[in-house]
């Protein structure tokens, strides 16, 4: 009996230890994914801090709203409709000022239309009568829901207006249909008319007048960005490619290899804040109708530059690798095209940056076409043996024909910053420069 307690007591004891285990894992992983958690959350606010910010006037904007339902003057005139406040603050306010101004714009003007055309609606039902009213009214919130949901898929609509659409289904269908058991039709409409711009207001007051953050300013310095990822790239492209790798050591993992990959999916980015920034007032250099267009003709160009320069970078990690005494032939060539190409980059990046027209830019430009000639005059004289293997010269000719594409992906970007520079008047940064150091007579 004795031995049988024992045994019961080690068991338990054994039990008892396991689950503790388990216990004890399962608090430090707890403890580990919180710890995580508050380390991503520190790490969102140090990349950008206008995310702080902007979560700081969201939290003010949705206080003073709320005021409609703490202050009783304000809910007595309002009662429950001031929701439509607190539920416009909710929606509308957005990270940049043209995105909230875009949204409330839309809210502001599909209510009103929504709410016009609801009371007009209600009244041609009243006209026909008690048994024919929800018939005409289901007729009329059919006929807009299917007319406004087809205009939602028209691409220049649906850029600008799918939300204020998306908004004008829902008032026009509350109000209608609501209007039917509540004869105060036209208190509804105002009610709500007036809290969504109350709403619609604050948010709008609070995103220009506190820390405002420009959508155009964003686009302006990532389409500057981007065009140095790639000057980069390009600039230590050619001492990677033609350098003797004895010393095995890797090249994957440099930073400068890697900055250009943003460029490739940045196209949903500048598109969205072309379209905020088109609803924004005019802020410092940046105009109301500012060629934003342009600005997406330079990112196109410069993502088509990033295709090519993610093909060199693959020609970097190739198993297949010409000898050094083919790629020797050519190597200060292309280095040179790499080189200039990649000057030429951060010149105009610098340019748009700065607001001045790429007149340094258009000298590596020249030097980078002079280096194309340069390498058509040698592959075109016979550069290699008979006795060379095709397969070792394959990879070099195609990092060639590549760093030929880039020079004239590059010229195509620089003409586009031309004509940017010539819509906004960018100031002639050289002439200034000349009559600083002219001498007095």
């Amino acid at each position: 009996m004795d031995l049988e307690c024992g045994n019961r007591e080690l068991v338990k004891q054994g039990l008892l230890g396991r689950g503790w285990s388990r216990i004890k894992a399962f608090s430090n992983n707890v403890k580990t994914e919180v710890l995580e958690f508050f380390g991503a959350l520190r790490k969102l606010g140090q990349d950008d801090p206008r995310r702080v910010v902007h979560s700081l006037k969201a939290g003010l904007a949705l206080t003073l709203v709320s005021l409609f339902y703490y202050y009783q003057p304000l809910y007595d005139s309002f009662g429950v409709s001031a929701m439509w406040a607190v539920i416009t603050v909710v929606v509308v306010f957005e990270f940049s000022v043209g995105a909230t101004l875009g949204k409330g714009v839309n809210r502001g003007l599909a209510t009103l239309l929504a709410g016009a055309l609801a009371i007009g609606a209600h009244q041609l039902a009243n006209l026909s009568g008690r048994i024919c009213e929800p018939v005409v009214l289901g007729f009329f919130v059919f006929l807009q829901a299917a007319v406004s949901t087809f205009a939602r898929f028209c691409p220049k609509i649906k850029a600008r207006y799918d939300y204020g659409l998306l908004v004008f289904i829902l008032t026009f269908s509350l109000i209608s249909i609501s209007g039917f058991r509540d004869d105060e039709i036209l208190e509804l409409v105002h009610k709500r008319l007036l809290t969504v711009l109350i709403g619609g207001s604050t948010c709008v007051i609070i995103s220009v007048l506190l820390f405002p953050v420009w959508a155009g300013q964003d686009l302006h310095n990532l389409i500057a960005s981007n065009m140095e990822k790639l000057g980069i790239f390009l600039e230590g492209f050619g001492d990677e490619y033609f350098k003797m790798a004895e010393d095995g050591e890797s090249k994957e993992g440099r930073s400068f290899l890697q900055g250009y990959k943003s460029v490739l999916n940045s196209k949903n980015n500048e598109e969205a804040l072309a379209n905020f920034a088109r609803w924004e007032p005019r802020h410092g250099r940046f105009q109301f109708r500012h060629p934003w267009k342009q600005y997406l003709k330079i990112g196109a160009l410069t993502r088509q530059c990033a295709y090519r320069i993610e093909s060199l970078n693959g020609h970097l990690h190739a198993d297949i690798q010409a000898k050094p005494e083919i790629r020797s032939k050519i190597q200060s060539t292309c280095t040179k095209m790499s080189m200039e190409s990649g000057e030429a980059l951060k010149e105009l990046s610098k340019a748009i940056k700065t607001m001045v027209k790429p007149f340094a830019a258009d000298i590596h430009i020249e030097n980078s076409k002079s280096a194309v000639k340069n390498l058509n005059t040698l592959l075109k004289s016979g550069l290699w043996d008979d006795e060379t293997d095709l397969l070792e010269v394959v990879p070099v000719a195609t990092v060639a024909s590549l760093l030929i594409d880039v020079v004239g992906c590059t010229a195509k970007i620089a003409e586009s910053v031309h004509e940017l520079a010539t819509m906004l008047n960018f100031e002639a940064l050289e002439l200034t420069v000349l009559r600083e150091t002219e001498p007095e007579i």
